[in-house]
């Protein structure tokens, strides 16, 4: 079974271009380097629930979109191995230095895979 990070995160309207740009340059580092897949989603059909919700876990104001996002691996240790690469490749220190989003409403994990088809 496959391993996989999953993110959720708000970036502000205005730097969703500035946000696209280093989602794909994230996206071709991290299969550069041994992700098997690299998806980034904007909420579409998201409602703000009365307890919980996507908007509500990472605290989006009105002017913010959601952002839904994972990375898969064939397994703990490859994604292991290839987040330290991505993160000693030095296209990613300035991505890393000037996110276009609120890194402190991040909410990121690695789960290992259940079901899969």
């Amino acid at each position: 079974m496959s391993y996989v990070d999953g993110f959720v995160l708000a970036v502000p309207k205005e730097k969703l271009n500035a946000y696209k740009a280093a989602a794909t340059l994230a996206g071709e580092v991290w299969m550069e380097h041994g992700a098997l897949s690299y998806v980034e989603c904007l909420a579409d059909d998201v409602s703000v629930g009365e307890l919980t919700s996507f908007p509500r876990a990472v605290m989006a104001k009105d002017d913010e979109l959601v952002v839904f996002a994972w990375v898969t691996y064939p397994s703990r240790a490859a994604r292991d191995e290839t987040m330290r690469k991505v993160f000693a490749d030095p296209r990613m220190k300035p991505q890393m230095e000037n996110l276009p989003f609120d890194g402190k409403r991040m909410i990121y994990g690695g789960f290992q895979s259940v079901v899969e088809f």
